[in-house]
């Protein structure tokens, strides 16, 4: 049994128009992938979007998520209750900033709730599904090696029945996206992102994780847990991967780091009128 059919995340509700006071959060795993995203944005960066490095990994990508969420709606709730000013909730902020490293510092929440939250990065690309310079915008983000291994096989959580190893995206943007990023020339692709723990390196694991997730179009480390902390919020979430790599054997001389970097600030620089209009 293939693990691309999840039944709790699907549920996701549309945010075909977010309100314009909601605030978007961007989360990545390292630096290089944020400053191009901040590239991309460009001046409207500050306006409405929240960018972190939350750090490499499932684990710190979810709890960098939760971090940045659960501080926006403290900031919202303390000002909705009129026991803080926009000024003294920025203020918190710079001290959360200023607090030492960490996924919190730098969120920028101040005064409003997250409508969205969006995992961004580079990763690997299914040959034949997403190439390497090209962009992935995911219908689903699922932990392709959350699970159990049996002497029958891999047996995912669902399977087991301690859960679900998926999460929707938000169909309606993740549509709206793709389309304008083809629009404006850029080679893009649907699909399920996976996420794993341990980055593929053989034609074996590629072909295994093909077996388990047969639509998977791009590989990442980070996908799931940014989408998990989300769903704990009520929030919609999106993927946007830029290909670095082909999924299977690994060779460091082939990958294209520059060219899916460049990939994905330029579909951040669409990112701001496709999900705010």
């Amino acid at each position: 049994m293939n693990i691309t059919k999840g039944t709790i995340s699907d549920k996701a509700a549309s945010t075909a128009a977010l309100s314009a006071s909601s605030r978007i959060l961007i989360v990545t795993a390292v630096d290089a992938e944020k400053d191009a995203i901040l590239r991309g944005l460009g001046d409207h960066a500050a306006a409405q979007f929240d960018v972190i490095a939350a750090g490499v990994g499932p684990a710190s990508a979810a709890a960098g998520t939760a971090a940045a969420l659960a501080f926006a709606s403290a900031a919202a709730r303390e000002l909705a209750h009129g026991k803080a000013a926009p000024e003294e909730l920025d203020a918190a902020q710079g001290t959360a900033a200023s607090s030492g490293p960490g996924p919190v510092a730098g969120t920028g929440a101040r005064s409003s709730a997250y409508g969205l939250v969006i995992s961004a990065g580079i990763g690997g690309g299914f040959p034949g599904r997403a190439d390497v310079g090209s962009l992935v915008v995911a219908d689903a983000m699922v932990a392709a090696d959350l699970g159990s291994q049996t002497p029958d096989g891999f047996l995912s959580v669902d399977e087991l029945g301690f859960g679900s190893s998926r999460v929707a995206a938000d169909a309606v943007l993740a549509a709206r996206l793709r389309h304008e990023l083809q629009r404006a020339g850029l080679a893009v692709s649907g699909g399920t992102a996976v996420t794993v723990s341990t980055a593929t390196g053989t034609a074996q694991t590629a072909a295994e994780l093909l077996r388990r997730v047969p639509d998977a179009a791009a590989e990442g480390m980070e996908g799931f847990g940014v989408a998990t902390a989300a769903q704990q919020f009520g929030l919609p979430v999106l993927e946007l991967r830029g290909i670095s790599n082909a999924v299977g054997p690994r060779d460091r001389d082939a990958w294209r780091i520059k060219d899916a970097l460049d990939a994905l600030q330029a579909a951040s620089s669409i990112l701001r009128e496709v999900i705010t209009s």
